[in-house]
């Protein structure tokens, strides 16, 4: 099985984790700049973290076969502070990269007005450079912040189908799939989504247009997770070709629109098959 993790946090993970996606079948993904976890002090220390995303982790990730892209941004949450919102300035050097494949992740995280000029400050910047966009919706009152994003976006202009609204559940999902973006689910421990329930809602509501990723960070997360809502699907009854579209075709489909997914060739050959329940199997068996 051939996995695309469209959002995971590979700075935070080790080079153990990049070994385990590598044997599970990972053979690419795409690493949003996110909140660290402890405030930045200055526009600048987010350049030696864009040029990390850009350098470091690519490298990485190359060791064990993975093609690693990035999406680049100011994050909701530092949207609020003002010693941070110079790195909007900062952007477009960055969103001319070629490893740089979409604008993230941006979004919402308490709501405010602050948030709501940054987010739209972002999506125009994604509209000049071509680049899709990975929206996080809040963790608090999720489905008004979800609604809020569905209408920033209208009025943004931008192409609903160049946007992916991540981290929806079963309160959220309807209203993104109506509007046109991209649907995106996290599956995260404790938190957020879990396989079983992934399954449901994609018996409800298909695949077309899905997302699922691991967004697996500092906090207790799985970079394997991706992985196990493949077998899930599968357990569930949805076919092998269905599920492959799923974690590959339309990750590829997504950020393709970026003009810049170039794989490299070692992630695609060292990918292992391996049935939806984590069995290896030969080439060509399947």
């Amino acid at each position: 099985m051939r996995v695309f993790d469209p959002h995971i946090h590979m700075t935070s993970r080790t080079t153990a984790d990049y070994q385990v996606m590598a044997d599970a079948g990972v053979a690419a993904i795409v690493e949003p700049a996110f909140w660290l976890g402890q405030p930045r002090t200055s526009a600048e220390t987010f350049l030696d973290y864009f040029d990390s995303l850009l350098g470091w982790e690519p490298y990485r990730a190359a060791q064990f076969g993975i093609t690693h892209f990035c999406a680049i941004a100011l994050n909701p949450k530092e949207a609020n502070d003002p010693r941070c919102r110079a790195v909007l300035d900062l952007l477009p050097r960055y969103l001319e990269k070629d490893r740089v494949v979409a604008v993230g992740e941006v979004g919402l995280d308490s709501g405010t007005a602050d948030e709501e000029k940054v987010l739209l400050a972002q999506l125009h910047l994604a509209a000049e450079h071509g680049l899709p966009v990975v929206v996080h919706t809040p963790h608090r009152d999720k489905a008004a912040g979800t609604r809020r994003i569905v209408e920033l976006v209208a009025a943004s202009g931008l192409p609903p189908e160049h946007v992916v609204i991540d981290h929806l559940n079963e309160m959220t999902v309807a209203m993104v799939k109506d509007s046109g973006s991209w649907c995106g689910f996290t599956i995260y421990p404790n938190t957020k989504m879990d396989p079983a329930r992934m399954a449901l809602i994609a018996a409800d509501h298909g695949l077309d247009k899905v997302l699922i990723n691991s967004a697996a960070d500092w906090g207790v997360s799985d970079p394997l997770s991706t992985v196990a809502t493949a077998a899930a699907l599968s357990g569930a009854g949805f076919d092998d070709a269905e599920i492959a579209r799923t974690f590959w075709d339309n990750p590829v489909a997504f950020y393709g629109q970026s003009g810049r997914l170039v794989f490299d060739d070692a992630a695609l050959a060292d990918a292992r098959d391996q049935d939806f329940g984590g069995n290896t199997v030969a080439r060509g068996e399947k």
